[in-house]
């Protein structure tokens, strides 16, 4: 909010968000690590409640908190390293970005019911508005935006 005083603005504290919040965290892919990823995103879902008045309902929640542990698990299960998950979120939208040392990148297979296993890109794009893969100087940049669109 600004109040204005005889043609001068004055901030009174209560404006919105210019940047983004972004948080990263960094997992050696030890057992539990995936876990922490998705307990990560929850805390970070509640400071974009908070922070940025997001209205973000418990399914939306919980389909970036899929995304999250879809990304996560392919990093921890494909690379041969560490990998770093990355949060960036307005009241809009949050994007979900994982970095891992691999350089092959991720594959997303055609749809069969059939097939065990092999679903996790799949279930990305279908969630995500948004799915790219990328080759950076250490392996590869995974991103995946979802938007907060109301739907419960």
């Amino acid at each position: 909010m600004i109040d204005h005083l005889d043609g001068a603005v004055i901030p009174t504290g209560f404006d919105v968000p210019v940047e983004p919040l972004r948080r990263a965290a960094h997992y050696t892919g030890e057992p539990g690590s995936i876990a922490e990823a998705r307990s990560f995103a929850a805390d970070f879902m509640g400071r974009l409640r908070t922070e940025w008045c997001a209205a973000i309902g418990d399914r939306t929640e919980e389909e970036v908190l899929l995304v999250v542990s879809e990304l996560v698990t392919n990093a921890d299960r494909h690379s041969n390293g560490p990998y770093i998950l990355e949060l960036e979120g307005t009241d809009v939208e949050v994007a979900v970005t994982v970095y891992d040392s691999s350089v092959a990148m991720p594959r997303r297979f055609p749809r069969d019911p059939e097939r065990v296993g092999r679903h996790g890109l799949e279930i990305v794009h279908v969630l995500a508005r948004e799915v790219a893969a990328e080759r950076v100087p250490v392996g590869k940049r995974v991103r995946a935006v979802l938007g907060f669109d109301g739907k419960e």
